[in-house]
């Protein structure tokens, strides 16, 4: 069961094209007598970091170690983002251009829409921009004290030795994550994952629908490259390694602003990497993400807080079954939450309105009701031969129906004890006349702060009494 990771103890060094992303905000209410063009009337100013400096940005906010190599000018754009690179925590080492601007993107934004994009900058590409050796230097140094590398390519030249920060960085044994530019991949090759979206990957792979996969496939294994994973917009993403094709969904309710969009997806995709998560887990995060950052203007990021919700939100839309690590996960993120989890459990072999009653009450004492139940052989040992009437599978289909009902696990033993020991819930629910410390789990449930309760039953409803009441008509003469 996925889930989000702890981001405490992740290192990552991003590597790449610096920018300031500024906003003028402002009305237009009439056109100009000087050309057909709209007339704002500028209110506020905002700054932001924008490529290489919006991927380390993201990733400070999700609590990860983040060291930024990057390159901008002697002026006041570079002041800018030094001020925002202090404020969010990033540790940055930038080397200065004597001859070259801070690349700097000004929008002009009207009612939440842009009108006009004015970029500053020349290419740091060019002979002399910067000190090519000592930015190689800054880099083979930090790579004693990160996890994993990321190479935020917006072909403004910061990144013209890429081929070999990627042989450095390989060779201390180090994942590589590229984002790329360009339709040249080749000094692309043998970097641990690249993340281009479906326009650039079409640029260079070819393979449209259905042939995408066999293009990066092929494209994969050409460049040594472990993983693709290639973003599709409202279609998602698909993730192609040597094990296969994974795709995955789109989670965007609404598309409001895709600026930015890439450098949330390799930044989570770093930080699962960096936080013990494998490259399927890490995708599934980063797509997650992607869904949360377009929802906003202009480029953002997410925190682990905005990402946790998200998955709780995805698990409630997917409630029902689930098995016991999984629902472990759940209690987790719920309780991190300060959300509070109910467990009750039971054969639950003929479903009556006694049990509906029951499990509605039960779930009012929590954010949450989880219903265990017994196997068909644990059922068997408790009840006899003849039982259950319905097998575990048809049982737990409608308990999962029920509208009170989150979570349904099923257990093998004749008592929840070992279950209730795992998922530790923060309520124990027990149906009947039980003196709280007579209930299975009562124990492990007090321990751990929690609180048991004993919910009084519907009199005149029983499973037994119905299945009395069928053997007595079956046998009735006609």
């Amino acid at each position: 069961m996925f889930a989000i990771p702890s981001f405490e103890s992740a290192r990552v060094l991003v590597v790449g094209d610096v920018m300031l992303d500024r906003y003028w905000h402002g009305d237009t209410g009439r056109i100009s007598p000087e050309a057909p063009v709209p007339v704002v009337r500028i209110g506020d100013e905002e700054q932001r970091l924008g490529g290489a400096g919006n991927v380390a940005l993201n990733l400070a906010r999700l609590g990860v170690a983040t060291t930024l190599i990057g390159v901008v000018g002697d002026d006041a754009a570079a002041a800018g983002v030094r001020a925002l690179l202090d404020q969010a925590g990033v540790d940055a080492s930038l080397l200065v251009s004597a001859t070259h601007p801070t690349i700097d993107k000004l929008r002009v934004m009207s009612h939440n829409q842009q009108l006009i994009r004015l970029d500053a900058e020349q290419s740091f590409a060019d002979d002399g921009a910067f000190d090519t050796a000592r930015l190689c230097a800054l880099f083979e140094r930090e790579l004693v004290r990160t996890d994993v590398v990321i190479c935020s390519d917006y072909g403004k030249g910061t990144l013209q030795d890429v081929a070999g920060l990627i042989e450095r960085a390989r060779r201390a044994g180090l994942p590589v994550l590229i984002d790329p530019k360009g339709t040249d991949w080749r000094r692309y090759a043998s970097a641990t994952a690249v993340t281009p979206n479906l326009g650039e990957f079409e640029a260079v792979a070819g393979g449209a629908e259905p042939e995408l996969a066999a293009a990066a496939q092929a494209l994969r294994e050409r460049l040594d490259i472990d993983a693709l994973l290639v973003t599709r917009s409202a279609h998602g993403m698909s993730l192609f390694s040597a094990t296969g094709h994974l795709h995955l969904s789109a989670h965007a309710h609404e598309v409001y602003d895709v600026t930015g969009a890439g450098d949330t997806v390799i930044a989570l995709l770093g930080a699962g990497l960096a936080s013990g998560q494998d490259m399927e887990d890490a995708a599934t995060m980063a797509n997650l993400g992607a869904g949360l950052v377009v929802a906003k203007l202009g480029t953002a990021s997410v925190s682990p807080e905005e990402l946790r919700r998200a998955v709780r939100i995805r698990h409630s839309e997917d409630r029902g079954i689930i098995d016991a690590d999984g629902l472990a996960m759940l209690i987790g993120e719920a309780r991190a939450h300060g959300e509070k989890v109910v467990l009750t459990n039971g054969c639950f072999d003929l479903l009556h309105p006694g049990h509906v009653a029951y499990l509605e009450a039960a779930r009012e004492l929590g954010d949450w009701l989880v219903v265990a139940v017994n196997d068909d052989a644990s059922v068997a040992r408790l009840k006899g031969a003849a039982r259950p009437i319905n097998p575990l599978e048809h049982r737990m289909q409608v308990l999962g129906a029920l509208a009170a009902v989150d979570w349904v696990v099923a257990f093998g033993e004749d008592t929840p004890a070992r279950l209730i020991e795992k998922l530790r819930p923060d309520v124990l629910v027990k149906g009947g006349d039980y003196n709280v410390l007579e209930i299975v789990g009562a124990d492990t449930v007090l321990a751990a702060g929690g609180e048991v309760r004993v919910l009084d039953f519907i009199d005149g409803h029983s499973t037994s009494a119905i299945i009395e009441r069928m053997q007595r008509d079956a046998g009735a003469p006609d």
